[in-house]
């Protein structure tokens, strides 16, 4: 936790002093008073500043954006990392060259890391804190994919009146499945399985 000692004529213009070293707002320290100023002998010798140590607040996102730069950086894996903060919570977008190691198989890599990342962020904060991680718009991606799928199987399945068990998916793409078909006229879903290995049934209604 970052910490400093700033000084000033005041105790307002110690902590502004400090505020301006560390670049935030007072919201994002606490600080206590280690000395008050005082005029000296006849107020001109001896004047002494007033004296604040300023603690900076852990930010919870900034310390999961920290995670990943060290994660990347291990990997050998050279990301330009963007923040997009939203109403739900926070959206960090990833783009690079070579993302493919980061993505993983369907997507199962960059799940983990923003697994770990939430973990990461809502250690370091007071409230709830939601961060979806996505690298070059893969999500809409295998939104797309996975819908175009749903549609496919539920034909499927109205033409040859057998029910269809799809492969292992995470809950996040079950979800998709599931909002995809639930108004579909024919077909029905629910998932069977333990996690990590609980597929989507698309059977007949």
């Amino acid at each position: 936790m970052q910490k400093l000692v700033a000084s000033g004529k005041t105790v307002e213009e110690a902590l502004r002093n400090g505020l301006d070293q560390l670049g935030v707002g007072q919201d994002r320290v606490k600080y206590s008073v280690l000395e008050q100023p005082s005029k000296g002998l006849f107020g001109l010798f001896g004047v002494k500043e007033a004296k604040v140590e300023i603690e900076l607040i852990p930010d919870g996102v900034e310390e999961a954006l920290r995670f990943l730069h060290d994660v990347t950086e291990a990997m050998n894996v050279k990301v330009k990392v963007e923040r997009i903060d939203e109403p739900g919570g926070v959206r960090v977008n990833l783009t690079g060259s070579d993302l493919g190691i980061l993505i993983g198989r369907r997507g199962q890599t960059l799940d983990s890391l923003q697994f770990l990342m939430n973990i990461v962020a809502n250690r370091h904060s007071d409230r709830h804190l939601k961060i979806v991680l996505d690298a070059e718009n893969f999500r809409e991606r295998r939104r797309k994919t996975l819908e175009s799928l749903s549609d496919r199987m539920a034909s499927q399945v109205v033409r040859t009146r057998k029910e269809i068990v799809l492969e292992p998916m995470s809950s996040q793409e079950r979800k998709i499945i599931h909002a995809r078909l639930q108004s579909h006229p024919h077909v029905k879903t629910f998932s069977k399985g333990d996690e990590p290995n609980r597929s989507i049934v698309i059977a007949l209604k």
